[in-house]
């Protein structure tokens, strides 16, 4: 299979997915100015030269009125798939994203479709600072009627896009910044891959740990480590949140018998706590310990680099959790100090 970075990826969906219908199109802010770059992180790269200003539209820097403007097209028959520049945006979108476009399809007895994909990224990545590094998928998992996918690979970035066009529902679709640039095989025959399916990326029998996106490249690199030790790990990355796969992180638990749950977002309210509370209610019994968590610390990110690498949970952070919970220790809450 080719390789591809995680950016081309998604930039190859989007490309395939207009090329198959004329009622997909691409909104956001500098999507179509950046020439050759193709936005900030070049996503959107060559598609207004291919498709013109109708289908790729620059917008001014007003998230509610884009996310507003696109959920009117998605109930008049079109596709929008809009970009937020940076996830920490999300908040100024929630009324026409959680008040409507989420409510909407149910509100009117299923006649009403919103076929509506917001992408956007999240996460730290070095120095940006409190307002453009936040981790807010929890916030959109916790609201009825929106999908949400974290496609942690190339490949799945671009089968998850595909398969969010394509749904009648609206999709917070939430990239990491760090994985932009980071390559991948991507199959050369166009894929979609269906939502609620996660992927086991390490096979393990003395814990299992699910984690996704940037977290999921520290996770396995802890994996790695462990086994020269005789620690055999189970690795799975949920690759969507909304609808989330609990049956296969319960079948991993009934073979490893101990769970960890790995985010980069504050832990407080975080989505580690709605799964350790699933795992807790499908499959106790087979629980040798605790559930434990690994995740952000309970604070804004800062800019300081040394600062954010103390509250983002890095490699040594994972290990401790790591080895807690095979000693049959709580690991504590996330904080400083």
């Amino acid at each position: 299979m080719p390789e591809m970075t995680y950016s081309e990826a998604l930039n190859l969906a989007l490309r395939e997915e207009m090329r198959r219908d004329p009622a997909v199109f691409v909104m956001g802010e500098d999507v179509a100015v950046w020439g050759d770059r193709g936005g900030v992180f070049g996503v959107t790269r060559g598609l207004a030269e291919e498709f013109g200003p109708e289908r790729v539209r620059d917008t001014p820097i007003n998230e509610e009125s884009i996310v507003g403007v696109a959920v009117g097209a998605a109930l008049t028959g079109m596709r929008p798939v809009v970009e937020i520049m940076y996830s920490d945006f999300l908040t100024l979108t929630m009324e026409p994203l959680v008040n409507q476009a989420a409510k909407l399809r149910y509100m009117f007895g299923g006649q009403a479709r919103v076929p509506l994909v917001v992408r956007t990224n999240l996460g730290a990545s070095g120095g940006k600072a409190a307002q453009h590094s936040q981790s807010l998928e929890t916030w959109m998992m916790h609201v009825p009627g929106l999908k949400v996918a974290m496609p942690s690979t190339p490949a799945d970035a671009r089968a998850l896009l595909r398969t969010a066009i394509r749904d009648d529902n609206p999709v917070v679709f939430f990239e990491h910044k760090l994985l932009y640039f980071q390559r991948g095989e991507v199959p050369e025959q166009e894929e979609s891959l269906e939502f609620g399916r996660a992927a086991v990326r390490r096979e393990g029998r003395h814990a299992t740990v699910v984690a996704a996106q940037a977290m999921l490249s520290k996770v396995l690199e802890v994996a790695r480590r462990l086994a020269s030790e005789g620690i055999d790990l189970e690795v799975i990355d949920p690759r969507t949140l909304v609808p989330f796969d609990i049956e296969t992180v319960v079948e991993s638990v009934r073979k490893t018998n101990r769970l960890l749950i790995c985010h980069e977002a504050t832990e407080r309210g975080g989505w580690a706590a709605e799964i350790a509370m699933q795992v807790g209610e499908l499959a106790f019994d087979h629980l040798d310990a605790p559930v434990a968590r690994v995740c952000g610390a309970n604070v804004p990110v800062p800019y300081s680099t040394p600062l954010e690498a103390a509250v983002v949970p890095g490699e040594a952070a994972i290990e401790q959790g790591l080895r807690a919970l095979l000693a049959g220790a709580r690991w504590g809450p996330a904080e400083i100090g």
